[in-house]
Formats: C-alpha cells, structure tokens, sequence
C-alpha cells in the first residue's frame, strides 16, 4: 500500500491519526511537528521540551486547532491524548507511560538524552524514531537489538542525509548493481576549529543554533551521520576522516571510485563525503554485465563503467513523517544497524586540552569527530564522540590528537556509557 492511501485509511479509521510524541522542540522539532499538522493520517500528539513553555509555543505555531494541555503527569497526559487534546511537557516520562502514544520521535541532538529516550521508549514498546544520529552513531545497535526483542521499530529518518542515501543504496542494491562508494555532500569548507564564536554571525543570519552550526563547520555532523550509515551498509572509511574531495553532481562518479580508475579511494565499499555537491547524497555503482552497462550509458549515467545515482536535495525533518508512517503502519526500517559496526566517530581535540577540564557538547569548543574503522578504533582504545561530553580529562591531549579512553574519566550513571558498554560486550562476543 503506498503511504498516501494507508495515511488516508489510518485518518478514517476508528484509532484515528498515529498518535507521535516528539521530543525536543528546536528547529529539527518544530519542522516536523509542522510538517505533520498538515498531513493525514499522522499527529504530533505530544511535544517534549526541557524549556518551560516551548512545547506549547510549537504547537500554536503549527496552528493546532484543538486545546493543549500542559502536564508533567503520564496519567494526565494519557487522559488528554484519549480525549483527542494535545499535550505538551518537559518530562519525557509522560510520553513513554502515555499509553495512546505509538511511536516517539528524539529530535534533540543530544546524545545523552537520545540514548535515554530511545531505550526508555523501547521498554515501554513504543516505536522510536531516532532523529539524534549522534546517539545512533555510539549506540545504535544495542538499541536496534533491543527494539527488535521488545518487537518495536527503531530507526533513523528518512531526509537526513544517512536515511536519504540508504534509500539510494537500496534501490541499488535490490536490482544487482554493485555498490561502490556511497555518501553526501558537505555544505561549508571545513574548519575542525569552528566553535560556537567564530560562527556566531553566521548562525544568527542563517537562524541557526551556533553549536548547531559549529558541528557542521567542524566536520562532526558529517563524521556522524557517515558512521551511521557505513554502519547500516558495512561500509567503512577508506581512511581516518575519510577524503572529503572536491566533486561536482557531473563528477562523482569520477572521484568516488578506485585509484586504479582514476579516482581517490584505494578499495571499493566505503563511505566519504564531497564538497561541491551539497544538499545531495549519492551512491556510485557498476555492473559485470556488458549489457547493462550500454543501458546505463544509453540512459544518460555518463561513459561508465562507474556511474552515480545522485539526489540533489534531502528535506531534513520535512520528510521525516515518511519514516514514522512506515514504522508505525508498515512496520518497517527506513535505516538502522543490524550489522556488526564498521565504523566509530572518534574524539579529537578542537583545542589543546588540559587534566581536568571536562568536555563540552558537540560543535562546542574542545572536541571534534572523525570516523575512523571500528577495528581500529578498538585496537586504540580511541573514545566514541558520543561518549565525550560531560567526560573529565585525567591528563593533557593536544590540539588535533584523539583522546583516549585512558584521557578521561567517563560518568558510569550515564545512560550513553552504560549501552555502549553492553553494546561492547554484545560486539566482543560476536566478533571471537
């Protein structure tokens, strides 16, 4: 069934539209909460925010015509979603006892919280829609192993850049093509030492967060979001940080391919990123067939034997509704790490770091990340980037050096560290 019919059904249906609660109400949060009122078939039911007032003030915004309810209270909550009211809260515990709720969407991008949220979704079988690819990118697949024994969905977005060229990647794959390299677009000239200050004027012209901003700038927001998709896929890094070369739309399938054909990379399968061919994501595959590779050329592709599929643009949280109709009505990933991880984000210093300073959020001002394979990431004890903020440094690292798991010293109460450390174990296991 396509999404518009089984939208449209669900939206006549006696269960109405699928309730989704939606936690973290910044400029991911607000899109889709927009996005959704205007659909069929779906309901941003209940909104989170940790700022008193801010999930109310969304809701308005996206022209919410019936009444809202503020409560922290689950039983309240519940209530008010049977009662065909919104709620809005700043405790993400009345949405996973909110019995009507069905799936919850993390949209705050830190990965503290996102691992908090999802896992505590999970137990209560609610669906998760995992916006925070930060978190998913330290513990995604302890949460998808988890989420399948509890039978829930978990998943990242369809229109982030990771959803975007999985659905590129899989379209591929499904007809036989040879995946050869797959990644994105990177939209500034890349800066590791960008912090909120020197991209504060910037951010403000541009309305953005300046941290937000600043992971961008300092490559991390990339990093990331490719350690989740190598690891959807299997693909690994060709090398740390990846390459990160100059491509036009006209040119990926030139670049992104083996040296011996003319391109950067030394091995097939990997994951990397370009500059030039920002919003869009791509995917460069070949084929044995003779046949097949005449089609191709006769089809526009270029010369070959390389050839790139290209999406120019990804809507962000704008397509998100996508992912949460296929979860929720279909019962399906958009993606998600089923395989053993391929790829890590590691922690560099952004600055030179001193014993007892304790790190900052991303695009903050101490550390960047850097992909890098797991393999080696293991054998150099490199710190996951998720499990960095609020970690303390025991000695001195230097300015663009990574930071061990020996560097600092780690919160064990936190969430993030307690999964990663089971998903470490559930690794160790299968990898004997």
């Amino acid at each position: 069934m396509f999404i518009t019919e089984a939208l449209n059904t669900r939206e006549r249906s006696p269960m109405g539209p699928v309730k989704v609660a939606i936690i973290g109400a910044g400029q991911m949060g607000e899109g889709l909460i927009a996005q959704m009122e205007i659909m069929k078939g779906l309901s941003p039911a209940a909104v989170c925010d940790v700022r008193p007032g801010r999930a109310r003030e969304v809701l308005e915004s996206a022209r919410v015509s019936v009444p809202i309810v503020e409560t922290d209270d689950p039983a309240v909550a519940s209530q008010a979603l049977v009662d065909g009211k919104r709620v809005a809260t700043t405790r993400p515990e009345a949405v996973f006892a909110a019995e009507p709720v069905e799936i919850v969407v993390e949209a705050t991008g830190v990965p503290e919280v996102g691992a908090y949220v999802a896992y505590h979704a999970i137990l209560a079988r609610k669906h998760v829609l995992q916006m925070n690819v930060e978190t998913d990118a330290t513990v995604g697949y302890i949460l998808r192993k988890t989420a399948r024994a509890a039978g829930v969905v978990y998943t990242l977005t369809a229109g982030d850049e990771p959803g975007t060229t999985m659905e590129l990647y899989d379209f591929a794959v499904g007809l036989g093509f040879q995946v050869v390299s797959a990644g994105k677009g990177k939209n500034n000239p890349l800066n590791r030492h960008g912090n909120p200050e020197t991209e504060a004027a910037r951010a403000q012209k541009q309305m953005m967060n300046p941290k937000m901003l600043a992971s961008f700038v300092d490559g991390t927001k990339t990093m990331v979001e490719m350690t989740s998709l190598g690891n959807a896929i299997g693909f690994p890094p060709d090398v740390r940080g990846m390459h990160g070369p100059e491509a036009t739309p006209k040119t990926i399938q030139n670049v992104f391919v083996p040296k011996e054909a003319g391109g950067v990379l030394s091995r097939p399968g990997v994951v990397d990123y370009g500059l030039g061919i920002a919003p869009g994501v791509f995917v460069v595959i070949t084929a044995e067939h003779p046949k097949l590779l005449r089609d191709l050329t006769y089809l526009g592709l270029g010369d070959g034997p390389y050839y790139a599929l290209y999406r120019p643009y990804h809507l962000t949280s704008l397509e998100t509704p996508i992912s949460i109709a296929r979860a929720v009505l279909h019962g399906q990933t958009t993606i998600a790490t089923d395989l053993v991880p391929v790829c890590e984000t590691a922690t560099y210093a952004k600055k030179d770091l001193k014993a007892g300073e304790t790190i900052d959020s991303l695009g903050g001002f101490t550390v960047y990340g850097m992909i890098e394979h797991a393999d080696t990431a293991r054998a150099e004890s490199l710190l996951p980037l998720g499990l960095a903020p609020g970690a303390v440094l025991k000695r001195d690292v230097a300015i663009d050096t990574p930071v061990t798991y020996d560097d600092v010293e780690l919160n064990p109460d936190s969430y993030i560290v307690q999964l990663r450390r089971m998903q470490d174990t559930l690794i160790k296991e299968q990898i004997k």
